[in-house]
């Protein structure tokens, strides 16, 4: 088996259990959101990411964890990063009718959410533009079908917390995934633009904030 068919088993098992165990995890637990996305959400995910990569002996690196073109990942994330905010806040706006600013300030600290964002994405970047995009990348030799893979699977792992834990209805839920699809596709369009995980994080902190802010 050569190096592509053994990193595209690799790469299905993982997707496979990921998108299964965590929509069952949604579906069957509900923790805090900070137990689950700073304890449950990193050891399930990472884990097994991690095992990946020693039995394909690849380094961190091919994660896009480096210091590599560390500044232009900035500005391209934060460039883009600002069009991702209004993203959040017309979300916000179509789904209220307005922009709804106390839908979580009244149990939630501003600075808690900001810091359990940071988290979110710095796990879920790594795995879905840092693995699963830079793995399709390699396998397919074109970006545009491996960002659409990508984009497919990174809507359907959101799929499970609108409908069992959100209880979203069916139009909200339509507008929540969309918005997700375009972040999932301009993530890793600037992840490929750059090599750096970091721009992917930045860009889903600016991504998520509002959407915490004022879901």
């Amino acid at each position: 088996m050569g190096k592509k068919e053994k990193s595209l088993k690799n790469l299905t098992i993982y997707i496979t259990y990921l998108i299964v165990f965590w929509g069952f995890y949604r579906l069957l637990i509900k923790l805090p959101d900070q137990i689950e996305e700073v304890f449950i959400k990193p050891i399930l995910w990472l884990v097994p990411l991690i095992y990946l990569l020693k039995i394909e002996k690849e380094k961190i690196s091919s994660l896009g964890i480096s210091l590599k073109n560390l500044f232009p990942a900035i500005y391209l994330s934060l460039g883009l990063g600002s069009l991702f905010v209004f993203e959040g806040l017309l979300g916000n706006y179509l789904k209220y009718g307005g922009l709804n600013f106390s839908a979580n300030l009244g149990d939630k600290l501003i600075f808690s959410a900001f810091g359990l964002s940071i988290i979110t994405a710095i796990v879920e970047e790594i795995v879905f533009r840092g693995y699963i995009f830079n793995r399709l990348w390699k396998i397919f030799g074109k970006e545009i079908p491996a960002n659409l893979v990508t984009t497919f699977f990174w809507i359907l792992i959101h799929i499970p917390i609108v409908i069992f834990v959100w209880k979203y209805p069916l139009l909200d839920s339509v507008i929540y995934l969309s918005l997700t699809a375009i972040f999932g596709a301009g993530s890793a369009f600037i992840f490929a633009r750059t090599q750096n995980i970091i721009s992917s994080i930045l860009l889903h902190v600016l991504w998520e904030w509002p959407i915490i802010l004022f879901r």
